[in-house]
């Protein structure tokens, strides 16, 4: 795979190199002696200095404490993993990290905030035309980053209605399914978010129309969002938004409630 020309890079990878350059130099170290340092190679030095990696946060936790950085490049963190999302998805993520509430009722997968690290690798390696190996890993520490979002301080309000079909679809293959579902369990148990599981003999519901989003922000601004096809749309007419929030109320009193999709979920592991 050729490297990605400079102006293709994300730029905030270049602009954390650069930053990164400039306190290693300060404190008067190349970059082999650096890399051995915070126990990365010169090559992986090289590269996030370059922007052509993303700094991992053991990287940067490493950097901080070597170079007595002082939190300049901690606070460019949440920025470097989000630009390892699909470009199309980048701007709500921003959005999504600081909300209030977030509602969703995903059909077809488990939501992103809910994937294991296996699941959400099976999805990304599973994309037409295929990403590189390298896109792979990077897409998918992205979307683990955004999980923070579940156990962040202040709490946000969580609920996700995950359909029947999507938590039988043996993505990744059976042993990642028993570990998916078993990571579903665990987040129903935390007190600030629901799973619930539309049963598949639920018949007709507004959840058939495809999957959505509703959002509070930390400004009590109420949003949607819809995806499809890597195209993703923020929904702000509040007339739309409104809507979406009576039919997320009607797929909420249709799904399981978080009691009996606990134990619907169990069934499928025991199954396993």
């Amino acid at each position: 795979m050729k490297p990605k020309e400079e102006s293709d890079l994300p730029g905030v990878w270049v602009a954390y190199g650069r930053l990164l350059q400039h306190l290693r130099m300060r404190g008067k170290l190349n970059q082999q002696a650096f890399g051995e340092a915070i126990g990365y190679s010169l090559e992986q030095v090289a590269s996030v200095e370059q922007g052509r990696r993303p700094a991992k946060s053991t990287f940067t936790e490493a950097a901080e404490r070597v170079l007595g950085a002082g939190g300049v490049l901690a606070v460019l963190q949440g920025d470097v993993d989000r630009a390892k999302l699909p470009q199309f998805f980048r701007n709500f993520a921003l959005i999504e990290a600081e909300v209030v509430s977030r509602f969703s009722y995903d059909p077809l997968l488990v939501p992103g905030l809910l994937q294991t690290e296996g699941y959400a690798r099976a999805v990304f390696a599973g994309h037409c035309p295929p990403f590189s190996e390298e896109v792979v890993d990077q897409h998918t520490e992205g979307r683990l980053s955004r999980q923070k979002l579940l156990t962040r301080v202040p709490l946000a309000e969580l609920s996700f209605i995950v359909s029947e079909e999507a938590l039988r679809n043996p993505v990744g293959g059976p042993e990642v399914m028993r570990g998916q579902w078993q990571r579903l369990l665990e987040a129903g148990a935390l007190r600030n978010v629901e799973v619930q599981v539309m049963p598949a003999e639920a018949g007709f519901h507004v959840g058939l129309d495809g999957p959505f989003v509703v959002l509070e922000t930390d400004e009590h601004k109420h949003l949607g969002y819809i995806e499809s096809q890597e195209v993703g749309c923020m929904v702000r007419d509040p007339a739309d938004v409104s809507a979406f929030g009576m039919r997320y109320g009607k797929l909420r009193s249709q799904a399981l409630n978080g009691a009996e999709s606990a134990r619907f979920i169990e069934r499928l592991v025991g199954e396993t």
